[in-house]
């Protein structure tokens, strides 16, 4: 089954077009990012703005032409936080179903992290307890299982663009700021997570545009480069270090960082932040950067392969 899924999220638009059976065994043929800050001001304002909107049907309507051409079998949109968490999102999904013809919805928290881990897992050895991290623009979805089954689940109030806009306005951020934002991060997690569920695992696969950044950041790539990338280690001695340096930085000289898009510049800070103290609250020394995600997992889900819960 040829199978195209596009993932709406609140900083960034991603398509996946890909081969599928019922097996499990998926071939990519395409697949686009575009940094799109569709939830920008949403923290403030409950609200979708016209101009953000704009810049995701832009994004789309080149993912549109594609589709087409590979003939997908199954054209699917999955939205999540921003469109969650906005007064007009519904009108907004409505909207992309009757331009594009996308089967278009508005995902909860608890099917996105879902999607998130049969994602991540999918090639993946899964007998150990794992921690899957994803670190989004409006929430951070952080899932917990082994064995193909989900044992816990959580969908974070935290994101980079919504903790950027609440706390980091400095140029670079001060120290009070970047305070700030630590505290309201662990608050979080100490609140949402429960002791037992953080003592309890033993390794971490962090996905999406953070880690991935971090990862090519470590590395110098440029131009970026999935298979380096994908499976790198983090520890954390050395995210820390990377913080720092990022934190560090005016965003002029943040866009210029070999292996950072340009793009991610002004929210790498807060999901850095987001992933150290994710890291620090599960006990955990690192993580594996995986290149597989939702948008793996919605292909999978919409192909048929069996669900992880």
């Amino acid at each position: 089954m040829r199978v195209a899924v596009v993932d709406i999220g609140t900083n960034s638009t991603r398509m996946l077009v890909a081969d599928v059976d019922r097996a499990g065994h998926l071939r990519e043929l395409d697949r686009r990012t575009e940094v799109t800050r569709l939830g920008e001001g949403v923290d403030a304002s409950g609200t979708l703005s016209s101009s953000a909107m704009a810049r995701v049907t832009k994004a789309i309507d080149g993912y549109a032409q594609a589709i087409d051409e590979l003939a997908a079998d199954a054209r699917i949109a999955v939205l999540t936080s921003a469109v969650r968490d906005s007064s007009n999102g519904e009108q907004f999904v409505a909207s992309l179903r009757e331009r594009y013809g996308l089967e278009a919805r508005i995902i909860s928290g608890e099917e996105e992290a879902q999607l998130t881990f049969l994602g991540a897992m999918s090639d993946r050895g899964a007998a150990r307890p794992t921690l899957v991290v994803d670190v989004g623009g409006g929430s951070t979805e952080l899932v917990v299982g082994a064995l193909g089954v989900v044992s816990f689940h959580v969908s974070l109030q935290v994101g980079v663009v919504r903790q950027t806009e609440r706390h980091l306005h400095g140029d670079p951020p001060s120290p009070g700021e970047l305070l700030a934002l630590r505290r309201d991060v662990r608050t979080l997690i100490e609140r949402d997570v429960p002791e037992a569920e953080r003592r309890g695992v033993e390794r971490a696969i962090a996905v999406a545009g953070t880690a991935t950044s971090l990862a090519a950041i470590d590395q110098a790539l440029a131009p970026y480069d999935r298979e380096l990338v994908h499976g790198y280690r983090l520890d954390i001695v050395t995210t820390r270090l990377l913080l720092s340096r990022l934190a560090a930085m005016p965003l002029a000289e943040r866009r210029e960082t070999r292996g950072l898009h340009p793009d991610r510049a002004p929210t790498i800070v807060a999901g850095t932040m987001i992933l150290i103290e994710v890291l620090d609250a599960f006990g955990l020394d690192g993580f594996e950067v995986s290149e597989n995600d939702i948008l793996r997992g919605a292909a999978l889900r919409r192909a048929g392969v069996a669900s992880t819960a």
